[in-house]
């Protein structure tokens, strides 16, 4: 006689169950570590948290309350700055000064936790003082952990990133976090994967290459397959006065995308804005003002997405996302939030 647990343990492990067994973690774990998988599907990271939409007037950026917003809406990551508090705990808080983004003044570093945590983040569109206090990394993390990916932007030496996965490894998400570093040449791999070697295997290590300094195809090739990669952050650089580009730069042209496929990874882009520098200036000009302030959403997240872009890191996640799902660039998962599955609804 067949016992009735190991038909269900079978059913359990046949491709054809519904996609409502796994969390929303897993799913968009799934879809990070399979890119080939996945190319009919962008996904969205709320950079500093979300923080920064419509002119930065809805939340403090790195908030708790930025965060659950990017949840609600339907992100896959956000991106999340990391600094250290003089008594060495880790915060997220973007600046090295204090100043702009709370109500207290002077340099982050030289204050104690206890004196951090009387620090109120402020709106900047608004300049509203929020009742949140500057985040410990534990503190956010609690807030992520099961339903968000993180991407860690560290402010401090690279040397500090095992200790801060050690906070999310006491949490039991390190597999939840993606970690990152420019890489340029043979001796910054070296670097970098010393370092990741001490981090552990189980936190996604992601290359940043940017094309002012790698325009050479081979060395892409050489840093993604020294970690595995399974995401890379690709930088196209713009300068005021010069035109938008036209086929995305050598880092997302026909050889580089040969490449992701070969090694399984997503083309990242960045098209989030620069506080006094030109629009979409890490996105060839193709970024969020494009997008947003002057309602060209098409030729900055459907150009990206066309040009093989599979990740983009944005200001305006919901904006983005709304988008990209009513136009055919996202795939629905199987908890997602009512009115954008009736989005996908009425773009099918």
């Amino acid at each position: 006689m067949i016992r009735f647990s190991a038909v269900l343990g079978l059913m359990a492990a046949l491709p054809w169950m519904p996609a409502s067994a796994q969390s929303r973690v897993e799913a968009i774990r799934d879809r990070l570590l399979n890119a080939n998988q996945w190319r009919d599907h962008v996904m969205v990271v709320a950079h500093r948290g979300g923080g920064l939409q419509a002119d930065k007037t809805r939340f403090p950026e790195n908030s708790i309350a930025a965060v659950e917003d990017a949840v609600r809406v339907g992100a896959e990551m956000v991106e999340l700055d990391i600094q250290k508090s003089k008594d060495g705990v880790y915060v997220v808080f973007h600046d090295t000064w204090l100043d702009r983004s709370s109500n207290c003044k002077g340099i982050l570093a030289e204050r104690t936790l206890e004196e951090l945590k009387s620090c109120r983040l402020v709106i900047e569109g608004t300049g509203a003082v929020s009742d949140e206090t500057v985040p410990t990394l534990a503190e956010m993390l609690s807030v992520t952990r099961d339903r968000i990916f993180v991407n860690i932007d560290n402010k401090l030496d690279i040397f500090e990133l095992p200790g801060i996965v050690a906070v999310a490894r006491e949490l039991g998400i390190a597999d939840q976090l993606v970690v990152k570093q420019n890489l340029w040449s043979a001796e910054r791999i070296a670097e970098a994967r010393r370092i990741v070697e001490r981090i552990g295997p189980d936190v996604t290590f992601m290359p940043i290459i940017a094309d002012d300094a790698v325009r050479d195809v081979d060395f892409l090739e050489a840093a993604t397959q020294a970690f595995s990669a399974d995401a890379v952050e690709m930088i196209h650089w713009h300068a005021a006065g010069q035109p938008m580009t036209g086929d995305g730069g050598p880092l997302f042209g026909a050889r580089a995308r040969a490449v992701a496929a070969r090694g399984d990874w997503h083309l990242w882009v960045n098209t989030y804005a620069i506080a006094n520098k030109a629009g979409g200036m890490l996105s060839g000009g193709r970024g969020d003002e494009l997008a947003v302030a002057a309602a060209f959403p098409r030729e900055t997240y459907g150009f990206w997405a066309e040009r093989g872009a599979t990740v983009i890191q944005t200001d305006e996640p919901g904006a983005a996302i709304e988008w990209l799902t009513l136009n055919g660039y996202r795939r629905p998962y199987a908890d997602v939030p009512a009115r954008h599955a009736a989005a996908e609804s009425s773009a099918e």
